[in-house]
């Protein structure tokens, strides 16, 4: 691999590191849902540190959400609670 094609290699992955960070584009018939998500399996929103999408960092972070089917986030239930349309401690 020349040096050209290294840094070619390197831009590209920084690109496609830094697109992850921000937030998941919005998805037709989906909502976003507060609470709900796994650690690091947020689409966006997780509080102060945080720098979007992947990045909650404990299991149905009040703050952090994630796409769900419109209609149907407060109707999912986790340890922790209902899913909600709006963030939330906890």
């Amino acid at each position: 691999m020349n040096n050209t094609t290294a840094i070619t290699a390197g831009i590209l992955a920084a690109l496609t590191v830094a697109a992850q960070a921000g937030p998941v584009a919005p998805q037709a018939g989906k909502e976003k849902c507060y609470g709900v998500a796994l650690a690091g399996k947020n689409d966006c929103a997780a509080g102060p540190g945080t720098s979007c999408a992947g990045t909650s960092k404990v299991d149905y972070q009040g703050n952090a959400w994630k796409y769900v089917d419109a209609g149907a986030c407060v109707s999912i239930d986790t340890p922790k609670g209902v899913g909600s349309l709006t963030p939330h401690k906890g």
